[in-house]
């Protein structure tokens, strides 16, 4: 029997226990899946971690309270779009009972299962979804480094819409008759037909408002993505107004200068612009190099049947972080792997052999204008040699002249939209 005075203690020293900060517990006793990254690839998984494994405790560590999207960004660019309708809150993801931690992942112990928050303490887990996105390589492009960006930003990792809010102002600010500049890396990069999208959101902006304006488009690639649908709609829509340079004509920038306002390229041409919008070389965020989870190339290898790191046991790398081998890097890959990755991570930990012969499927569709869609299609399944393609799978939206295509490409900017809903609904609940 315990009297009330050792009843008051015993429960002052659970509180005390329960208030230590050393230690963040996912939850007590069920096992722990958590999960880094709050994006399409975080969010899926952890949305569908609770619908299909009820018995599981799932929390995501994500510093921001929202996520803004990278697709539908470039619309914002266009005009077409505000910042209000690319965020996404997480409210509905903490109604479904996902545990949120709103802070820096800052360090993993894959020994010690263990994560290191930049606030202090540490998360235990059983099992780790790791989908940290993209980390800009700075100093990869002389010249281009974080204050290189608040004068050419590049738009290009979301956080706060803070990067793709300062383009847009500088695209109203640009004098009619102006250059914009886009540079564009090298493969591999986060959504491949992106910069595409976006030089001709911009320049259905320019043409409606800066009619004077030009496009400068360097790029370090020969060929991308959907190009013959692009190109076709640049000559089109916008005769005149965007010059693509390729790789091998000298497209590649190599320097940038921000006081004078110039990109330089390989052969030493400086190209005069007044808006200049830098897409940078990107490896795997920080927290995955650190953790001795990269190679050589600066991305992930993982077990293309699980998607567990090949460097680590328990950790399963889902998104733009790992190789993805002939899969883009994309959110609609990020939203459908993640949920084979979860269910891998599960039937593991609790013994069971992981889902067999899984199929990804990646659908891209870009605005290139008013009413006009377009789109390429892939179909991908594991294999020794990693991520392939499914042989006669896929495609892409049919080449013709807009009189004769007009009612498909309305269509496919209307399965875009449909598209964007329905992955974020996905997504985020």
């Amino acid at each position: 029997m315990l009297s009330r005075r050792d009843l008051g203690r015993l429960v002052l020293s659970a509180a005390a226990i329960l208030a230590a900060p050393a230690v963040v517990h996912a939850k007590a006793k069920a096992p722990r899946l958590v999960v880094i990254g709050g994006g399409f690839g975080g969010a899926s998984a952890a949305r569908y971690a609770r619908t299909a494994f009820p018995h599981v405790a799932v929390t995501v560590i994500e510093p921001q309270k929202s996520f803004v999207t990278c697709p539908y960004g470039n619309l914002l660019l266009g005009g077409s779009r505000d910042l209000a309708a690319i965020t996404h809150s997480y409210d509905r993801l903490k109604r479904r009972g996902v545990d949120f931690i709103h802070d820096w992942a800052d360090a993993i112990d894959p020994v010690a299962k263990t994560i290191k928050l930049g606030g202090g303490g540490t998360v235990r887990y059983d099992k780790l979804i790791l989908s940290p996105g993209i980390a800009i390589k700075w100093g990869a492009l002389a010249g281009y480094d974080t204050g290189a960006a608040r004068i050419f930003p590049h738009a290009w990792v979301p956080e706060k819409g803070e990067q793709v809010t300062l383009l847009r102002k500088q695209l109203e600010a640009l004098p009619d008759g102006g250059v914009v500049a886009f540079s564009i890396p090298a493969n591999p990069f986060r959504c491949p037909p992106g910069p595409y999208e976006r030089i001709s959101l911009v320049a259905d902006y320019l043409k409606k408002h800066k009619p004077r304006a030009k496009i400068l488009a360097l790029d370090h690639k020969d060929a991308f993505s959907k190009q013959g649908l692009f190109q076709d709609a640049w000559n089109e829509l916008y005769p005149g107004l965007i010059e693509w340079v390729p790789g091998s004509k000298d497209g590649k920038v190599v320097r940038v200068d921000t006081k004078e306002k110039v990109f330089e390229t390989e052969f030493g041409t400086r190209h005069k612009v007044d808006v200049g919008n830098v897409i940078p070389p990107q490896s795997a965020a920080r927290i995955a190099v650190d953790a001795g989870l990269v190679n050589e190339t600066g991305w992930v290898p993982v077990n293309p049947y699980t998607f567990e790191a090949v460097k680590a046991k328990d950790i399963h790398v889902i998104g733009d972080a790992n190789i993805p081998g002939a899969m883009p890097k994309s959110g609609f890959i990020a939203n459908t792997t993640s949920k084979h990755a979860v269910a891998s991570a599960i039937a593991l930990l609790e013994g069971r052999e992981p889902p067999k012969d899984p199929i990804y499927f990646n659908t891209c569709y870009s605005h290139v204008g008013d009413d006009y869609g377009i789109s390429i299609v892939g179909v991908f399944r594991p294999s020794e040699k990693g991520f392939v393609e499914t042989p006669n799978s896929g495609g892409v939206s049919p080449r013709g002249p807009l009189a004769q295509l007009r009612d498909q490409r309305r269509l496919e900017a209307h399965y875009a939209d449909s598209w964007y809903a329905s992955i974020t609904k996905d997504a985020f609940g």
